[in-house]
């Protein structure tokens, strides 16, 4: 039953998740909350890991979350599911998208679905913070260089313009030295 669960859940985020593995967690969270298969707390350390793991995040996210519900069979079948759609799609659309990417309506089709992509990400990222206490008015220690770490950490990305994987890392051994 868990991997009949698992198949359905991934192939149709699979199919409906515009943007990529971020922009799928909130579907993620409505089907982990609805099976059970993990509390919110959990899930955020999944995401965390198949975000700084080498490979696509919507393939690392299926392949922790099937482990963590169905042992091994669950990564496989999870994993399946989630890629499975891609496939269908990419081979059914690509005849086509040669011939009509230049077309106005699929233009504009693609130009509406930006901003989607982004709110979803940001939601996401909202939902985590409410989940896990980041987002609050006590001005604790840990409150305020968590507001720090994301400050200086966007900095980075987007001033200072430092590749992700340092600031990934960074972040990391300041979260182990301020938080142990």
């Amino acid at each position: 039953m868990v991997l009949l669960q698992l198949f359905q859940t991934f192939f149709i985020m699979g199919f409906v998740s515009f943007g990529g593995g971020y922009a799928m967690i909130p579907i993620i969270e409505s089907a982990i909350t609805k099976y059970g298969w993990m509390s919110s707390e959990q899930l955020t350390n999944i995401i965390a890991i198949a975000g700084m793991s080498p490979g696509p995040i919507a393939a690392n996210s299926a392949i922790l979350i099937g482990y963590t519900a169905a042992g091994i069979r669950g990564a496989f079948v999870s994993t399946f599911a989630i890629l499975l759609p891609s496939l269908i799609l990419v081979i059914c659309v690509a005849g086509f998208f040669v011939r009509l990417h230049h077309n106005p309506v699929v233009e504009k089709m693609f130009y509406g679905l930006k901003p989607l992509v982004t709110s979803l990400i940001i939601f996401a990222g909202i939902k985590f913070a409410l989940a896990n206490n980041l987002v609050s008015i006590n001005l604790s220690f840990r409150s305020i260089s968590l507001v720090i770490i994301f400050g200086l950490s966007l900095f980075a990305l987007l001033k200072l313009r430092w590749n992700p994987v340092y600031v990934l890392l960074l972040s990391g051994l300041v979260g182990v030295t301020l938080y142990s």
